[in-house]
């Protein structure tokens, strides 16, 4: 078994690679760079939803790959290929308690399931924070475009609701994933964001790709708002430049993000993109949603 290997370079060439271990970077250098995009909100309302669509083309789905559709600040939701055989809508929301371990949450800080789909599975998770998860195993198909949408609403008590459903256009019809109860949290829709990862190690030599398009917020009476600016970032390995295989932006009309299999091109971290308005809000009926 090789232990190490020696390289030598030529002269005012550098390398990148991961360099020290600290906060287990090894295992995230060989997951890959995560990438993100955040979108910019209008700062004078209180938002209530979040739109946005995704693409994946054929290819572009290795098994590991998560496209982050409507991340907010307290959780994410978004699509996995979790085997050569599964793939899953996820929904998550963070406990307000700070821990890796589910177990260790008290009582009046835990996560509670409003309501759920039918065939969704509903539990804790744990080691990256901890709180409410949902997953509805589901054949989503590359090359196919799906729409997301969820909310954030305080309760008027002191706690917030965090509902998510998805859109396949070939079932033509939302589907309610799940919704939660955060509690001890007052707060409406902040920071949306998608992001892409790879959450298997011995993926980080794939490559993935996903379009992030058509992206809308609706304030508390339901008025829409076209979000067409978001800034590009990356996560620890990224920004410190232990691997360089990660982009994202604009492309052809359309947000972006693209992370792994060592690739040439590469995006400047904290740089600005804009897509052109299609002002075509979506066309939802809230009142026959599940």
């Amino acid at each position: 078994m090789i232990s190490q290997v020696k390289l030598k370079t030529q002269p005012n060439i550098s390398l990148s690679y991961v360099r020290d271990n600290e906060n287990n970077r090894f295992y995230w250098g060989r997951r890959g760079p995560s990438v993100h995009l955040s979108y910019t909100f209008p700062a004078e309302r209180n938002f209530k939803w979040f739109y946005n669509e995704i693409t994946v083309q054929p290819g572009d789905d290795p098994v590991g790959s998560y496209f982050m559709a409507n991340g907010f600040a307290e959780g994410y939701f978004g699509i996995q290929v979790n085997s050569t055989s599964e793939r899953r809508i996820l929904f998550s929301v963070w406990s307000p308690f700070k821990t890796d371990n589910p177990d260790e949450i008290p009582e009046e800080q835990q996560i509670k399931l409003l309501k759920k789909g039918e065939h969704v599975y509903t539990g804790e998770f744990g080691n990256e924070g901890s709180g409410g998860q949902s997953y509805l195993k589901y054949n989503w198909k590359a090359g196919v475009t799906y729409s997301f949408l969820n909310s954030v609403e305080p309760d008027g008590m002191g706690n917030t609701a965090y509902t998510a459903y998805f859109l396949d256009p070939e079932v033509g019809e939302w589907i309610l994933i799940a919704s939660f109860l955060r509690p001890q949290t007052d707060t409406w829709y902040k920071r949306p964001h998608s992001f892409l990862e790879n959450f298997i190690p011995t993926a980080g030599h794939l490559s993935r790709k996903g379009t992030y398009s058509n992206q809308w917020a609706a304030d508390s009476d339901d008025n829409w708002t076209e979000l067409t600016e978001a800034k590009f970032t990356g996560d620890d390995i990224a920004r410190r430049g232990y691997r360089l295989d990660f982009a994202g932006g604009s492309q052809e009309g359309q947000f972006f993000l693209k992370n792994g299999g060592f690739f040439d091109e590469m995006t400047d971290l904290n740089s600005m993109h804009h897509r052109p308005a299609s002002g075509q809000a979506p066309l939802i009926n809230w009142e026959k949603l599940p």
